[in-house]
């Protein structure tokens, strides 16, 4: 890379949700002269609104070939827990056909072994990240719990505890007696469970944004609530265009989340198959200590997180695309999944609904790579794990500005989609 063009920044980043921000954070402890640009401004994109939950046993994706079987209830039902909206099909229709091209074995496998590999390195990463700061109360590694009602789930919920086995995730068996214990509000209904004791959860996601961004500008960084609306690449670095001027650097780092196709396509000519499942929260600000860790339930499949400012109901995956209206029954859906679970219905005063756009390739997998000759730096498509992998995912690309090569990152590289 040319020494002699006249730069106003060593990085930009674009996107200030954990991703980019993290990025920002380890890239300035380098020396290095960082900006970051998100119209929104710092955290408020999905990494505001997250469940919270540090998911390192997430290591096989959300779909498998039963979203064929239940295609039909997920155009029919608003408020199911894997909605498509149905005016959306058109467009979603070639990203679902490659999903579904990677459930074959191979490419499945593929996969997992990718999101093991980052959610393995993940909670070291953010001791480190969270130490380094001096914010290490931001996470609570107590673990988590998968918990089942009926008894006909019990076979499926031991399947998944060999399959996770077999990957090297740590889980435990708890019986009724065990959730009781450990989850004395819980109602008698719950049968059993897993727990994941490698896992933890924040006590608040953007908080942690917000921390990791303070220390960030404690070292230089300078953060603008501008967007960045086109790019082109120079001999020796990246022009960008954005609302108010033009920034020149020597690296441009694509850290925009479910906004990132449209920069990638521009700087590196490849375009990547991004869509976004849209995910609800609702959170119960009087519902502190309420649960002592995240707890989800087998079939209602949604989660409720502890934090410090109440309990965050979160989950279910919408896809409806970037433009359509939130729809907040989705979150107030999420109160009447909790009936039942506790001795005592959940307090309602105060709760406020929620939505986010998760950035997903139909791999599962993110893009963590660096193209163009070093110019241009990608850190997007996180899917649900976005908080999860934001610590490694920062110490990678630090490590890749500074030449390494990196060879655990080939199931993460752009050129892993053709065209």
């Amino acid at each position: 890379m040319s020494d002699h063009l006249a730069v106003d920044v060593d990085v930009a980043v674009v996107g200030a949700g954990i991703i980019g921000v993290a990025c920002a954070l380890q890239l300035a402890r380098q020396g290095l002269r960082v900006q970051v640009f998100d119209p929104d401004g710092i955290g408020q994109g999905a990494s505001f609104g997250n469940a919270g939950h540090l998911a390192t046993e997430q290591v096989f994706p959300i779909a498998d070939f039963s979203i064929l079987k239940r295609l039909p209830a997920m155009l029919l039902d608003p408020m199911g827990p894997l909605r498509l909206d149905w005016t959306y099909l058109p467009r979603a229709t070639p990203w679902f056909l490659r999903l579904l091209l990677n459930l074959r074995a191979a490419p499945f496998a593929r996969t997992v072994a990718g999101l093991r590999g980052l959610n393995e390195a993940s909670l070291s990463a953010w001791r480190r990240t969270l130490q380094a700061i001096g914010r290490p109360e931001l996470l609570r590694e107590d673990g988590s719990l998968l918990a089942y009602e009926h008894e006909q789930s019990r076979p499926a919920l031991q399947a998944l505890q060999a399959r996770m086995t077999a990957q090297g995730v740590p889980v435990d068996y708890w019986d009724a007696q065990a959730v009781r214990a450990a989850l004395p509000t819980l109602s008698d209904g719950l049968r059993g469970g897993l727990f994941f004791p490698a896992t933890g959860h924040f006590i608040d996601p953007y908080r942690v944004v917000a921390e990791l961004a303070h220390a960030a500008q404690a070292l230089g960084v300078v953060f603008h609530q501008r967007r960045v609306v086109d790019g082109h690449l120079l001999p020796g670095g990246v022009a960008l265009r954005f609302d108010g001027g033009v920034l020149r650097a020597r690296q441009v780092l694509l850290a925009c989340g479910a906004h990132s196709a449209a920069l990638t396509a521009r700087l590196t000519g490849r375009r990547v198959p991004l869509d976004t499942e849209r995910g609800y929260h609702l959170m119960l600000p009087r519902e502190q200590g309420r649960l002592p860790f995240a707890l989800t339930s087998f079939e209602r499949r949604f989660i409720m997180t502890p934090m410090q400012d109440g309990l965050r109901l979160a989950g279910t995956v919408e896809f409806a695309g970037l433009n359509k209206p939130a729809n907040m029954a989705r979150a107030w859906q999420l109160q009447r999944l909790s009936e039942g679970l506790f001795r005592d219905e959940l307090n309602l005063e105060g709760a406020s609904p929620w939505m986010g756009m998760r950035p997903s390739l139909p791999d599962s997998l993110p893009v963590i790579d660096q193209v163009e000759q070093g110019r241009v730096l990608l850190a997007f498509g996180h899917q649900h794990l976005g908080l999860t992998q934001a610590a490694i995912t920062a110490e990678y690309i630090a490590e890749l500005v500074r030449g390494q090569a990196l060879p655990e990152l080939a199931a993460y590289r752009l050129g892993r989609f053709a065209g």
